[in-house]
């Protein structure tokens, strides 16, 4: 199989069912951007941190997969007439959700209290992670866009402003494994008040 098709030389491309659109469709910036998201967890788990969180991400990363695939799939062409789905496409569960829910709490509890904003920064990994947390809120935004003119199942979003939480635990967590310091966004007083 060739990786390159040449049906895209006209500026769209294929969804899942065939329909073609223009690559700047909203369909196409919704699971580009989840393909993205899912390189920077690549870039993390490529980093020196523990082997259980490496394992957490890759859980994460084939659910993104599954994302990409219900965003890239035409609705119109998803399901039979009778109701049943034509494509054998998995689903987001609330379990999936649960599961991320519970790795926060786990992460959260080791945690000290949060009093204030975190800048990002203080190690290049948890830097990552705070790149990686704003390109799942990007998602989060092309996905409710979506959503608006093409409905999916809610728990596509539910998870993924449930991975951006997720996201900004594990920076947490992880400058706390790396020794790294967390600055806080205290607003400066303005003197003259």
């Amino acid at each position: 199989m060739k990786i390159y098709t040449k049906t895209g030389d006209d500026g769209t491309t294929g969804l899942i069912g065939g329909t073609r659109v223009k690559k700047h469709h909203i369909r196409i910036e919704s699971y580009g951007t989840i393909d993205e998201l899912n390189s920077w967890l690549g870039l993390i788990r490529d980093q020196e941190i523990d082997a259980s969180i490496k394992d957490v991400l890759t859980k994460i990363q084939k659910k993104l997969f599954i994302i990409g695939a219900i965003l890239a799939t035409d609705p119109e062409k998803a399901l039979l007439k009778n109701g049943k789905k034509r494509l054998n496409i998995a689903e987001v569960t609330k379990a999936d959700i649960r599961f991320l829910e519970n790795e926060i709490d786990k992460m959260d509890a080791s945690l000290p209290q949060m009093t204030h904003f975190i800048l990002p920064g203080g190690h290049t990994t948890v830097s990552y992670c705070h790149i990686a947390r704003t390109v799942c809120r990007r998602a989060e935004r092309m996905c409710t866009l979506l959503q608006d003119n093409a409905p999916f199942h809610t728990t596509v979003l539910q998870y993924i402003n449930r991975l951006s939480d997720f996201l900004f635990v594990l920076a947490r967590k992880l400058s706390l494994e790396l020794q790294a310091v967390e600055i806080q966004w205290i607003p400066e007083r303005n003197d003259t008040e």
